[in-house]
């Protein structure tokens, strides 16, 4: 690997360090060496980032499309959707590109963007569960405020408050990064510039950064997560007080899309990255990671197509929409054709 150095194997003295330039690029280690597995790894992943795109675009179209659609909860599910497009667009591309170049090599300022672009994406997606459990809050437990409480205004502003905190979480890591002099190798274990890993390669001392990094992982993990067990703590007391049991159910289905992303987004983020990590073993870090970079924002929106009505019902407008515009089509060709 090219360096403006010579190679850094081991953690050099101060001394050393102070006339030590910085690495030029990194080498990722990518999901498989078995170049008999690249074709169908290049297919797969393809596949599903193409269909994590169109998925996340067809809620936005249904949702901007449909008057009835036009209301807080779907106005943060659309911005929701749009985030895992962006969130996804952060790794999944260079890891595509870089089956089919056979080329895992990143460059140091392109290791850095993409380090800030996951990390203020991952934290929006974060801030945005915690603005919709605040939604469905509001929406069982204060009904008849709800209009006043979730009005345009206060949705937009919850939206962009969600976007400086997570501007300023992307900031604090990159300008930490930035501190890095030296590292003790170039081989990052995984298939994108994981903060961790960035962070577990530097020869600085790294027990300050560390603690900061760590105080910002829990604030931005501590606080979201509590604000949404509070939140579903409230709707599920306000539920049971509902005499009723269809007036229960029709209570609990509207949150049942939320909980179903929100388990399946901090299981896989929390249960499963976590555990892997500890274990220092790469293929269970990629693994762990692919769960909650890949595999979430593509199940996102067939969780609120299958289990919303609404969506449901708008998408298969559209899509017979899509259809009759289709043979109008083809019969306004066929007509020009005889006409000629």
């Amino acid at each position: 690997m090219t360096k403006e150095r010579s190679s850094l194997n081991h953690c050099p003295n101060n001394l050393e360090a102070q006339n030590l330039t910085r690495v030029s690029q990194f080498q990722l280690v990518g999901l498989s060496n078995d170049p008999e597995l690249q074709p169908f790894l290049f297919g797969l992943f393809l596949f599903m980032y193409l269909l994590t795109v169109f998925g996340n675009l067809l809620i936005i179209l249904a949702v901007s499309s449909d008057s009835h659609l036009h209301t807080p909860m779907y106005f943060f599910l659309s911005i929701l959707s749009l985030d895992d497009i962006c969130f996804v667009s952060t790794t999944v591309p260079k890891l595509i590109a870089d089956m089919q170049t056979r080329n895992r090599v990143i460059s140091y300022m392109c290791c850095l963007t993409q380090m800030s672009l996951y990390i203020f994406f991952l934290c929006m997606d974060d801030l945005l569960l915690t603005v919709m459990a605040y939604d469905r809050y509001v929406a069982i437990c204060h009904p008849l405020n709800y209009p006043v409480i979730m009005n345009p205004c206060s949705c937009c502003v919850l939206v962009l408050v969600s976007f400086l905190f997570s501007f300023l979480d992307s900031l604090f890591h990159r300008l930490i990064a930035l501190q890095f002099t030296c590292f003790k190798g170039v081989e990052i274990s995984n298939y994108f510039c994981d903060p961790s890993q960035v962070l577990n390669l530097s020869c600085s001392d790294t027990f300050r950064n560390s603690v900061v990094m760590y105080f910002l992982g829990g604030i931005y993990g501590f606080v979201p997560i509590s604000g949404i067990i509070f939140s579903y703590y409230k709707i599920v007391s306000s539920i049971l007080r509902i005499p009723s049991s269809s007036g229960r159910y029709k209570a609990f289905s509207t949150c049942g899309s939320h909980l179903s992303v929100v388990f399946l987004f901090y299981g896989t983020a929390i249960g499963v990255y976590f555990g892997s990590a500890a274990s220092l073993c790469a293929g269970k870090v990629v693994a762990a990671s692919l769960m909650y970079t890949v595999v979430t924002p593509m199940l996102n929106p067939f969780i609120y197509s299958l289990r919303n009505r609404d969506i449901s019902r708008t998408l298969k407008r559209l899509h017979r929409w899509t259809i009759c515009g289709i043979h109008l089509n083809c019969n306004l060709e066929m007509l020009g054709k005889l006409k000629n």
